[in-house]
């Protein structure tokens, strides 16, 4: 069979007749090797972003490290409704606090009475020694010395009960979060784990306290929960401080009642699961 290039010949180029119209290409046989790329780390700054905050009390405009909210991914929920985000824990940063020494969670920070101003101006503003911080996030010292603040800016402008309950839940919530991240360096000798332990347990019993207080004086939403979410909450707080009675009492309620969703007849389910098992084992 005459290949495609005979004739060739008449053309003096005959030393072409037998050419090969394609040559192997021995790289396209090889396989490509793909490198897969490297997952991306992200760290707590990742989270965080500065926000402009204008401070209600001396009208300074400042910056305040916000989570994302949009971008941290929820991994779990404590009894007491302490939510857990991978990578960062966002309790961190609901203290908003002002180089002029006013401090308050995020949910009051902008909402302050002239009386509330004032006195916080005479009684905080003219005496308080911030320390501004210069890091891209907050540490949990930080962190703890600007909740301190918070609660003793909202005793002095006498803040509702609501409020002054809400500071010591989540100042709780910051010292368990404290032991995690102590526990999980491997820097959390028993001494400070008790101690540590303590002062969460303290605040709980005034988050519990408090709640109770708003519970019976103040209209809902308390605190932007709704009145089975409260009612809730507080078996759970009434369990972790070993009122199992109170707690029991809570969780009737909230299972006999016609109004409370789904999810919290749930939660209180499992709650009243949690007391039984402890009294099987001998609790108190």
């Amino acid at each position: 069979m005459a290949g495609i290039f005979s004739g060739l010949e008449s053309l003096g180029l005959g030393n072409l007749t037998g050419a090969k119209l394609f040559e192997k290409d021995d790289k396209a046989k090889k396989k490509v090797e793909v490198k897969k790329a490297e997952p991306v780390v992200l760290e707590e700054k990742d989270y965080i972003f500065d926000k402009t905050v204008e401070c209600p009390v001396c009208d300074a405009k400042f910056t305040a490290k916000v989570m994302k909210n949009s971008k941290a991914k929820l991994i779990s929920s404590d009894i007491d409704l302490r939510q857990k985000f991978e990578g960062v824990d966002a309790v961190k940063y609901d203290a908003i606090r002002c180089d002029c020494g006013y401090s308050a969670l995020s949910r009051y920070f902008p909402t302050i009475m002239p009386t509330q101003a004032k006195a916080i101006k005479a009684n905080i503003c003219s005496r308080v020694k911030v320390t501004p911080n210069t890091g891209e996030t907050y540490s949990y010292e930080e962190a703890i010395e600007r909740y301190k603040l918070t609660l003793a800016c909202a005793v002095v402008k006498n803040a509702k009960a609501s409020e002054k309950a809400y500071i010591c839940l989540k100042s709780a919530w910051l010292l368990r979060g404290y032991q995690e991240y102590l526990q999980g360096k491997g820097e959390l000798p028993e001494e400070k784990k008790e101690a540590l332990a303590t002062e969460e347990r303290e605040y709980l019993k005034n988050a519990y306290e408090g709640f109770v207080n708003a519970r019976a004086s103040e209209n809902t939403p308390i605190a932007g929960m709704d009145e089975w979410t409260v009612d809730y909450l507080l078996a759970a707080l009434a369990y972790e401080i070993d009122d199992y009675e109170s707690s029991l009492k809570m969780i009737s309620k909230i299972l006999t009642s016609n109004a409370a969703n789904s999810r919290m007849k749930d939660k209180a389910r499992e709650l009243k699961e949690s007391i039984a098992e402890k009294v099987r084992n001998g609790a108190n």
